[in-house]
């Protein structure tokens, strides 16, 4: 067993190979795969007209892939000062880019995630900053987040691939993500919709596509336009469409008012005001409606007529002008979610949701936000689980972050959110610049904290409810950035530098005492513990608390004591042995924490036999 900490993030390919090799173990030998005995025992067999099937190519897809798989050293750090209710939240807004904070979120959230929204910016050939770097992720992250951006004229003959570049490892891991049960949707005009649709159908499974949704994101028409564009698409896939099909039935949208303007007839029998619907089958022999007669009326029905006749009986069929109605309940369906269809043309327009940036602000600093109308629309149309999680990795103004805790304060739901915002630079000319936000992320946390206290107002102001659990509108902080672990410096050394041995010597025993104490002096403990939970998948919202034994400081993570982080030197056996009294899964300790090999060693022994996993940093 290993017992160093492994502070790279998730190896995903690793995982793709052990889920194949439990499904077919025959077809590894010597740990590698042999496609060709895949194909086989999955009924394809060589032809020489294999070259000629269709693929969906570009300059670049390979790489891409490489960049999804590629492990990152990098980790999240806390930021409490920007962080609202920290201790107590579940939910997480993360600076940084986006393909790297993905990465270290998989162990953490690998397989959890119930919905993701995105509105990825759209390839308009313009402020294009997501042009990632295959070799050094982390630098080129630093590098564009203190520079303006870089423009993808389409003049680069690489209009389209630069945007598929970038979407393809994103969507990659963020599938990964998505729990069995897991959807997500993606917001796309008309530029890219095409080639988003290929890459889905290659990332998420052609028969995982749902539906391609038409959203109506204007109101005013274009004259400089042939036809005016007033929608914008949605792209619905999920992760196992049977899983889906076995829910359709949850899917939909609560009932309003309006959807029961006809329900007006009531019997005074106690069972409420009714409806009156045909039961004659809509499409007839088309659709396979039985054919007979009944009270006297030939006819295609909605129900076969042993259960026609039953309804009779029980007072559920009307004739009326020589037609049969069926009587339905309001009573029966107010609770029953309605279905929809691909066209939504009442959930916000880009107008309304520029609108409520500007009702929040008392400015327009967020130009093109989503109104919070679509994102609830979403929310409402899913099955909803407690605890569900929505994730929106292309944040922008945090238009989710606000609909997720309008639709928790409105049907009492406990769902969280995770923001994940690149901190784009505003241009100095901007009306988010002259207000004082230098980024994006500053105004999307900003909101956040401005619709938290807005929707916290309104709470107090309703009646008390007994058992009510107070509505969540924090949210942790976290910022991208490099480990908090030194790196052993592997530069080749140059012999022909050094004037003799000893200074050749001298020059290794530097190295060597620069990571003997691997946790830099500029971070905090705080820094440390949150990686560790990062790279043993513990999810950062865990409740943390600091614990003295023996006037050692110890950190406790979550409240059954999963993990025991502890970072001080000169640990003795006896104070370990009323940490293990605990019983967590993994002690994790720094090399500096023993003051010798032998008493790491006789720890290592104690905790072996109690089964509790020790790691080292």
């Amino acid at each position: 067993m290993n017992d160093k900490l492994d502070t790279r993030s998730l190896d995903v390919e690793d995982v793709e190979r052990q889920k194949l090799k439990s499904v077919f173990p025959q077809c590894f030998e010597e740990g590698k795969l042999d496609v060709e005995r895949l194909l086989t025992l999955c009924g394809k067999y060589s032809d020489e007209k294999d070259h000629e099937k269709y693929h969906f190519e570009w300059k670049g897809k390979q790489q891409a892939y490489l960049l999804a798989a590629k492990r990152t050293m990098a980790t999240l750090r806390p930021c409490k000062e920007e962080s609202v209710n920290f201790d107590e939240t579940g939910n997480l807004y993360i600076e940084g880019d986006n393909l790297e904070v993905i990465k270290v979120l998989q162990k953490s959230y690998y397989n959890k995630i119930k919905m993701i929204y995105i509105d990825p910016p759209y390839n308009t050939g313009h402020d294009f900053v997501y042009n990632d770097d295959f070799k050094d992720p982390l630098d080129h992250y630093k590098e564009i987040t203190s520079q303006t951006t870089k423009s993808n004229p389409e003049s680069m003959g690489r209009f389209h691939t630069a945007w598929l570049n970038m979407m393809l490892p994103r969507l990659r891991l963020a599938a990964n993500l998505l729990r069995e049960d897991g959807v997500i949707f993606i917001s796309i005009d008309d530029h890219e919709v095409h080639n988003l649709r290929k890459i889905c159908d290659e990332v998420f499974g052609e028969e995982n596509f749902v539906a391609q949704i038409c959203h109506k994101h204007r109101d005013g028409v274009s004259n400089d336009k042939i036809i005016s564009n007033n929608h914008n698409f949605l792209l619905f896939y999920c992760k196992d469409i049977n899983v889906i099909h076995c829910m359709r039935n949850e899917f939909g949208i609560k009932r309003s008012e309006t959807d029961f303007k006809n329900y007006n007839k009531d019997d005074n029998d106690g069972k409420g005001l009714y409806a009156l619907n045909p039961v004659t089958g809509p499409g007839g022999a088309r659709k396979g409606n039985p054919y007979y007669e009944f009270l006297g009326i030939s006819n295609y029905w909605r129900f076969s007529k042993e259960r026609m006749i039953k309804m009779w009986e029980e007072g559920l069929i009307v004739k009326l002008n020589n037609n049969l109605y069926q009587k339905t309940y309001k009573n029966d369906i107010a609770n029953m979610k309605k279905s929809i269809t691909t066209w939504w043309d009442a959930v916000g327009t880009t107008a309304k949701g520029t609108k409520q940036i500007k009702d929040l602000f008392d400015t327009i600093c967020f130009d093109f936000a989503k109104p919070i109308e679509l994102v609830k629309y979403i929310l409402d149309f899913i099955p909803y689980k407690r605890n569900d999680i929505i994730l929106d990795f292309f944040s922008g103004s945090a238009t989710t972050a606000e609909a997720v805790m309008e639709i928790n304060k409105e049907d009492g739901g406990n769902r969280k959110f995770i923001m994940v915002q690149l901190p784009e630079l505003c241009d100095e000319k901007s009306e988010a610049f002259k207000a004082g936000y230098k980024n994006i992320c500053e105004i999307g946390k900003e909101r956040i904290r401005r619709a938290g206290e807005k929707l916290l107002e309104k709470d107090n102001q309703m009646s008390f409810e007994e058992n009510k659990k107070p509505l969540d509108v924090g949210f942790k902080v976290f910022k991208l950035d490099s480990s908090n672990l030194k790196a052993w410096d592997s530069s080749p050394i140059d012999k022909e530098t050094y004037d003799d041995y000893e200074q050749l010597k001298l020059e290794f025993t530097k190295r060597f005492d620069e990571v003997l104490d691997r946790i830099k002096p500029d971070r905090s403990d705080l820094d440390v513990v949150y990686e560790v939970m990062f790279k043993l998948g513990i999810e950062p919202t865990e409740k943390i608390t600091k614990m003295d034994f023996d006037g050692k400081v110890v950190y406790s993570v979550r409240e059954d004591c999963l993990l025991l982080v502890c970072l001080d030197n000169d640990m003795q056996t006896e104070t370990v042995e009323k940490m293990a009294e605990l019983a967590p899964a993994y002690m994790v300790f720094s090399q500096k924490c023993f003051k010798d090999v032998s008493s790491m060693s006789n720890i290592k022994l104690l905790l072996k036999r109690k089964k509790i996993e020790m790691k080292f940093i």
